[in-house]
């Protein structure tokens, strides 16, 4: 039997790091259905706190998600905690960009607000270290 994954993220703007993410990735954050959402509320199945407006549009306030264009890639879901990040992350992403593509895409990242935390290499590998806007960290290889 075989599953399906989705990485999840906790973030205190689930809504403004699924829009950074996605915009690093070139992928696209999943629209959310206002109609069920005001429905759920209607019926007392949600609560109007449970929603938000980001960007104009009524959202869950608990999350958002962004998905790739290509098929097979896994669904990222930004979900809202209450407590900040305090220590480094056990698990990450790698950004994969190519040596060629390195520097022009950590440049690209830095002006859309990461940070660069440290450079590694093992061998004939190497990558940047950096971290979003929330202070996830993730590689750019």
């Amino acid at each position: 039997m075989s599953f399906d994954v989705q990485i999840v993220i906790d973030s205190s703007a689930p809504h403004d790091l699924a829009d950074w993410w996605a915009e690093v990735l070139g992928w696209q954050v999943e629209a959310q259905d206002e109609s069920f959402i005001r429905r759920m509320v209607e019926t007392g199945a949600a609560a109007e706190s449970d929603t938000t407006e980001h960007e104009g549009a009524l959202v869950w306030k608990v999350g958002a998600a962004i998905g790739s264009p290509d098929a097979g890639r896994p669904r990222l879901l930004f979900q809202a905690v209450p407590e900040p990040k305090t220590v480094k992350n056990r698990l990450h992403l790698d950004v994969r960009v190519g040596a060629d593509r390195r520097e022009a895409e950590v440049a690209r990242l830095l002006g859309l607000g990461a940070t660069e935390l440290w450079r590694g290499s093992q061998g004939p590998f190497e990558w940047v270290t950096m971290a979003d806007p929330e202070g996830n960290e993730f590689c750019v290889t």
